[in-house]
Order: C-alpha cells, then sequence, then structure tokens
C-alpha cells in the first residue's frame, strides 16, 4: 500500500529559501502521513487519506500501520465531514421516510435537534466525542431546561447518531455511553407530583353542562357532553365523522385524530389515534345519541343555507357560520370551555382533558374497573388515569368503612 511520511508545516528552510531535505528539522514541526485507501469510484482515481499533528514519524508509522490493517480487514471507515447541522436534516429525511412516523412525531423530533444544535451545528459529526455529548446534556440541566426536555433531546441524539454510525459515517457513536442528568426535586415538588390530576366532581359535571345548555354558543353543549360521556381526547373529537357513529348499536368508533398546530382552519391533517390502543369502539348512552341527532339536524340546514361552499367531509362537528363544514379546532373548544368554567363559577384551568379525567373518576365511582376504564380511554398503561382510579376508589373505601363503623354503633 503506497504513502510516505512527512512534515507539511516544517519551516526550516536552506540559503535559497527552499526546504531542508537532508539537515535535521529544528522548527519542531509535526509529522504526518499520506496514505492509498482505495479507487474513487466515480472518478476512477486513488483516495488518500492524510493525518497530521503526531510527535514523532514513529507516532505516524504507527498510526499508518493501524490503517492499513484496518483497510486490509475491510473495516476502514472513512468518516464523514458533514455537519451535525447538515447530517441531523438528513436524518430528518430517513426518519420520515420510513412511513412509520406521525407528522406530530416529526414536529416534535425537530424541535428536540434544536436543542442539541446549541452545541453541535457547525461541528463536524466526526469530531463530536463523548465528551462533548455528555457536556452538552449536563448544561442542558445546568440551564434549567426540563427533564422532558433533557429526555427528549438524549432520545433523539441517540437515533441520529446510531443512524450515522450505521452509514458508516462515524466511527463511533458519542450517546453511546451518556447518562442523562437527573434534577434532583425539593419536597415540595414531589408532593406536587403526587396531586391528583384535576378533575370535576359529579356536581360539579351537572353545573357545567347545564351552563353549556342554556348558556353555551352553538354546538357547545353536544361537545362537551360528549367529551364528559366518553372520555374521547379533543383531537379524537374534532376528527369523528358521522360514519362512525352507530346509531343502531349505540357506538361510537374512534380511528383518527385531528392534527393542526398552526390553528389553520383549512390547514388540517387526520391522523391515526395517539398509540395503537386509541383505535377502539365506545359505547354510548342513548341519551348522548339524541343529542347527536339534533346537532345533524341543525347540521343539515346550514349545508343547505352553504350548499355551494360548504366543505361536506362528513365532520360531526364541523363549523357552521364561518368555513362551514370545516373540522372545529381544538383551541376552539379550550377557549369556550374556559368561558363556561367562568360563567359557572368553576375552575377557569381546567381543560377539554379535564373531562376525560372526570370521565375516568365518574367510571370508577360507578364501580367499573380499571380495565375496563383503560380499554375504553384508549390506554393500555397510563399513570394519570391509574391516579385518578385509585384516589376515586381509596375515598370510596373510606366511606364504606365509615358506613360500618355506623352500623355497627347501632348493634
Amino acid at each position: 500500500m503506497k504513502g510516505h511520511f512527512y512534515k507539511p508545516k516544517c519551516k526550516c528552510k536552506d540559503n535559497k529559501g527552499n526546504s531542508k531535505k537532508t539537515k535535521k528539522c529544528s522548527c519542531g514541526a509535526s509529522w504526518a502521513y499520506i496514505l492509498d485507501v482505495g479507487i474513487d469510484p466515480k472518478t476512477g482515481k486513488r483516495k488518500q487519506k492524510k493525518k497530521s499533528g503526531f510527535k514523532t514519524k514513529t507516532e505516524a508509522q504507527e498510526a499508518a500501520a493501524l490503517l492499513t490493517v484496518e483497510i486490509s480487514q475491510g473495516t476502514y471507515i472513512q468518516e464523514s465531514n458533514s455537519t451535525f447541522e447538515e447530517f441531523a436534516e438528513e436524518w430528518i429525511k430517513i426518519y420520515q421516510a420510513t412511513g412509520k412516523v406521525k407528522v406530530s412525531t416529526i414536529r416534535v423530533r425537530r424541535h428536540e435537534i434544536t436543542r442539541l444544535m446549541d452545541y453541535f451545528a457547525k461541528l463536524k459529526i466526526k469530531d463530536i466525542t463523548r465528551v462533548k455529548y455528555q457536556n452538552a446534556l449536563n448544561d442542558l440541566m445546568a440551564r434549567g431546561y426540563a427533564q422532558n426536555t433533557i429526555d427528549g433531546a438524549h432520545r433523539t441524539g441517540r437515533m441520529i447518531f446510531k443512524k450515522a454510525v450505521e452509514m458508516e459515517l462515524i466511527k463511533k457513536d458519542p450517546t453511546e455511553f451518556a447518562q442523562v442528568p437527573k434534577i434532583t426535586k425539593s419536597i415540595e415538588e414531589l408532593e406536587d407530583e403526587e396531586e391528583i390530576p384535576k378533575y370535576l366532581e359529579k356536581h360539579e359535571l351537572s353545573i357545567f353542562l347545564k351552563t353549556a345548555k342554556e348558556q353555551g354558543l352553538e354546538r357547545d353543549y353536544p361537545i362537551f357532553m360528549l367529551l364528559s360521556y366518553t372520555g374521547m381526547r379533543a383531537g379524537e373529537l374534532c376528527a369523528l365523522k358521522w360514519k362512525d357513529i352507530n346509531f343502531e348499536e349505540n357506538t361510537i368508533k374512534i380511528t383518527k385524530t385531528l392534527y393542526n398546530p398552526k390553528n389553520r382552519i383549512t390547514d388540517y391533517t387526520l391522523l391515526p389515534p395517539k398509540t395503537k390502543n386509541a383505535k377502539r369502539i365506545i359505547d354510548i348512552d342513548q341519551k348522548v345519541l339524541d343529542v347527536l341527532e339534533d346537532l345533524k339536524t341543525l347540521q343539515k340546514v346550514y349545508k343547505m343555507k352553504n350548499r355551494k361552499t360548504y366543505y361536506d367531509k362528513d365532520f360531526v362537528f364541523a363549523k357552521l357560520e364561518s368555513y362551514p363544514g370545516y373540522p372545529e379546532l381544538i383551541k376552539t373548544i379550550e377557549n369556550r370551555m374556559r368561558r363556561l368554567l367562568k360563567l359557572a363559577d368553576l375552575n377557569t384551568d381546567l381543560t377539554p382533558h379535564s373531562l376525560r379525567h372526570t370521565h375516568t373518576s365518574l367510571l370508577a365511582e360507578a364501580g367499573v374497573s380499571l380495565p375496563q376504564i383503560m380499554e375504553r380511554l384508549g390506554h393500555k398503561d397510563e399513570d394519570t388515569t391509574k391516579n385518578v382510579y385509585l384516589h376515586v376508589t381509596k375515598e370510596m373505601k373510606k366511606e364504606a368503612s365509615i358506613k360500618f363503623g355506623r352500623l355497627m354503633e347501632n348493634l
């Protein structure tokens, strides 16, 4: 294998200004090697590997010998000169092209990459060491980022560098032995974590729905009644179509969710539900179906009124006035709920998702088992749901104990 050793930055000159070839170098320049590593498939010309920075010629020879062994064994990798910024964008395209990830997931990955850009954007991926990567994670914590943010950045970082190794663009994965720093929480923070998610008690839900019926804007009552009686997510409700409702079997089929992060009415996407288990069929009360029947009748009136402009894609909760036919925005539902909570003098911090927790608590109070509740909500495993369920059932057990004690007092 052809190659040679030399001092590329030697400044020693003779009287004529030429580099000294015969005399010993006195300027302290480092040694380098240049070695043939194969043939360029595009040009047919030889490819060479250069490396400098060696203190002695022996060190350069030893490094060249190791490279020669790698080439002969077929383990040599020509590391890429791509920057992290460049390869991260290439990785996103590869990740998206698998067809297995949602648009919303791509958005999350891009967001997590921005956290790593602060440290690696213009660095070549081959120059990002394990120490540099670990220091980046440590600094994210020092800057006060939340644990979820740091975990997310590391999760995406691992995928990026793993792909770089698979594509033989780098030799070592700098994330391989990285440790995500854990934020030490105060006693107060730990106690707050144990708080049960906020939801409406039975009497509060009754007040809320009554307010929606009597003082709500158009479609408020069917929107919030369905969220309360089914525990479905707001995105699932917005994506619901009339063909998903079986009026004979008293069921609703959940197969999709609305994705519209920019809240542009016409710029929405229908995606598969959050998880595989989120695809489900929910049994519903006839009372809910009656309300939906009334909504369907109202919708037909608006279809006729806007027959030339109505966006008829079968959405149950389609807008009626502006952009008639388009699915309602989740943001609009959030705003409407805040308005109703204020009118009802209830906790205005509650959200449409709080009605999901409310549904959980009422099911638990009705004696429905946790597995049945999880199936109804489309959960395989969800700590928040379990916390709500255990809180309600714990209170029910206390009540049973109190009632038993009172009974024994009369003996």
